[in-house]
C-alpha cells in the first residue's frame, strides 16, 4: 500500500459525517451526536491519505452479573482498500479498546454466507463457539 493506514477513534460529529460513504446510508447529524454522547458507543476509523477508508463500530454492554462485553456492531472497508488488512486492523483496534475498558469478551453476529466477514474476524483472532443465533425485531425508526 502506497499510503500508510492511520487508525484512530472518532470523537467528533465531523469525523462520523466524513465517513458516511462507508455506511449503509447517509449520516444524520443528530444521530451522530447522540452516538458520541452515549457512553460505550465507539467508532474507530481507518484513514488512507487522510480519507476514511474503513470503520468499525462497537457497543459496550454492561450487566449486573456479567460485567462488560463489547458487541462489534458493524465493520466496513471501502472497495479499493479491501484485502489489505484494514478490516483486521480495525477489528483488533476495537478489541484493544474493549480490553482497555475491562470487557470480558467481544462478539459479533455474522451472516452465515458472509465468508469475507468471517475470514476477517477469524484473522483477527475470533472463533465460532457454535452456540449463537440471532433473532430480531424490526421497528420503524421514523415513528
Amino acid at each position: 500500500m502506497d499510503n500508510p493506514v492511520e487508525i484512530r477513534r472518532a470523537t467528533t460529529v465531523a469525523e462520523l459525517e466524513a465517513a458516511q460513504h462507508l455506511y449503509d446510508g447517509p449520516a444524520r447529524t443528530q444521530w451522530a451526536a447522540r452516538f458520541l454522547a452515549a457512553d460505550g458507543h465507539l467508532m474507530v476509523i481507518a484513514y488512507v491519505a487522510g480519507v476514511p477508508a474503513g470503520f468499525v463500530s462497537g457497543i459496550e454492554m454492561l450487566h449486573p452479573d456479567k460485567g462488560a462485553e463489547m458487541c462489534l456492531y458493524e465493520l466496513a472497508v471501502d472497495g479499493p482498500y479491501r484485502r489489505r488488512g484494514i478490516g483486521r486492523a480495525l477489528t483488533q483496534a476495537l478489541a484493544s479498546v474493549a480490553r482497555e475498558r475491562g470487557c470480558y469478551d467481544m462478539w459479533v453476529g455474522v451472516d452465515l454466507d458472509n465468508e469475507a466477514a468471517q475470514a476477517t474476524y477469524r484473522s483477527a483472532g475470533a472463533s465460532d463457539d457454535g452456540r449463537f443465533t440471532t433473532l430480531t425485531w424490526g421497528f420503524d425508526a421514523s415513528e
